[in-house]
C-alpha cells in the first residue's frame, strides 16, 4: 500500500496546540507503578496485555471493529497518552503514520518505540509492502520477543513474569503455525481471492495462490475506483470457479466489494470474513485460531 498520512494537517495542528503546554520532561510511567504501554491498535494492545499482565497499563488507540482503520484520526487525548508512555507500539509500513506524529509531538525522550514492520524485516516488493504483518505469525513472534525485552527494561522486577507469559504466548503461536503447515500439506496451490491483502500472509503460509487481479485489491485498498475490465476479470474468478474461497475485509466495503461478495455467493464460493482489528470480546490467539478454522472450513467444501 502506498504510504498515506492518517492525520490531517489541521488535526495535527490542533493536537499540537492542545498539548503545547506539556513539558518535554514529562515523566513516563503510571502512578501505580505499572508500565504504561500505548498501542496503535487493539491487536498489539491485546498482545501487550497478554505478556504484561497486571504489571502493565495498556491503551489501544484504534479499537472499533466497525471502523475503517485508514480513516482513523488521532486526538489530543491520544497525544497525552503517548506523552506518558514507557512503550509505544506502532505497526509501521505506512499503516498508522499518526503514531509517528504522536511520538514526535509527545517529546517523551524516555519512550521505547516498537515498529512491527521494522521488526519483521519485510521489504517492499515491486514498490509495494503488505503492511498487515499481524497476520504473519513469525513476525508476531519477533514482536513478542521485542516487547518482552522492552517491558523488562522498563520494570526489571517483573522480567521473570514477562518472560513466562511470553513463553506461553509463543507456544500458542507455534500451534497456529503448525495448523498452517497441516493445511499447506493438503491445500497448497489452491486458488483464492481477496478484496484487500489483509490476510495474505496467513493465506501464503498455507500455500494458497492469490488469483485476484493486483489492480483490483490495490484500488480497493487505496479507496479508488476499479476499472470495468479489472472488475470483470475479478468477477470471473467466481463464475468460472477458479478459486476455493473469498477472503473479504469486513471493515472496508463499497460498491465494487459488494459486487465481488455477491458474485462469490452466487457461485457458491465460500466467503471468509476478515478484519484489521480484534472482533469484540476476542483475544489475538483466539481470533487467529478462528480465522484458520474458517479458512479450513472453506477449503474443505
Amino acid at each position: 500500500m502506498k504510504t498515506r498520512s492518517l492525520v490531517s494537517a489541521l488535526t495535527a495542528a490542533a493536537i499540537a496546540l492542545t498539548l503545547a503546554g506539556c513539558s518535554s520532561s514529562s515523566s513516563a510511567g503510571s502512578d501505580d507503578g505499572t508500565v504504561r504501554v500505548v498501542a496503535s491498535t487493539d491487536v498489539y494492545g491485546d498482545i501487550a496485555t497478554t505478556i504484561g499482565g497486571d504489571a502493565v497499563h495498556v491503551t489501544s488507540l484504534m479499537t472499533d471493529p466497525a471502523q475503517d482503520p485508514h480513516s482513523f484520526e488521532a486526538s489530543a487525548q491520544n497525544q497525552l497518552a503517548v506523552s506518558k508512555a514507557d512503550v509505544v507500539i506502532e505497526n509501521g509500513g505506512g499503516y498508522d503514520d499518526y503514531m509517528q506524529n504522536l511520538v514526535k509531538g509527545a517529546k517523551n525522550s524516555g519512550v521505547k518505540v516498537l515498529n512491527v514492520v521494522d521488526l519483521s524485516g519485510k521489504k517492499p516488493v515491486d514498490g509495494e509492502l503488505n503492511e498487515h504483518v499481524w497476520y504473519d505469525f513469525p513476525t508476531v513472534q519477533k514482536f513478542a520477543d521485542a516487547l518482552t525485552a522492552a517491558l523488562s527494561a522498563a520494570d526489571p522486577s517483573q522480567k521473570a513474569a514477562f518472560e513466562k507469559n511470553a513463553s506461553a504466548f509463543g507456544e500458542k503461536l507455534s500451534a497456529l503455525e503448525a495448523t498452517e503447515a497441516q493445511l499447506k500439506s493438503t491445500y497448497a496451490g489452491e486458488g483464492v481471492a481477496i478484496t484487500e491483502p489483509v490476510p495474505l500472509y496467513l493465506l501464503d503460509a498455507i500455500g494458497l495462490v492469490n488469483k485476484t487481479p493486483e489492480k483490483f485489491s490495490e484500488a480497493i485498498e487505496e479507496e479508488n475506483d476499479v476499472s470495468p475490465i479489472v472488475l470483470k476479470d475479478t468477477l470471473q474468478l467466481f463464475s468460472g470457479h477458479q478459486v476455493k474461497l473469498l477472503a473479504y475485509n469486513e471493515q472496508t466495503t463499497g460498491a465494487e466489494t459488494e459486487k465481488v461478495l455477491a458474485a462469490a455467493k452466487a457461485a457458491g464460493i465460500p466467503v471468509v470474513p476478515v478484519t484489521e482489528t480484534l472482533p469484540e470480546g476476542m483475544h489475538y490467539i483466539e481470533w487467529m485460531s478462528g480465522n484458520l478454522d474458517a479458512v479450513k472450513g472453506a477449503l474443505a467444501k
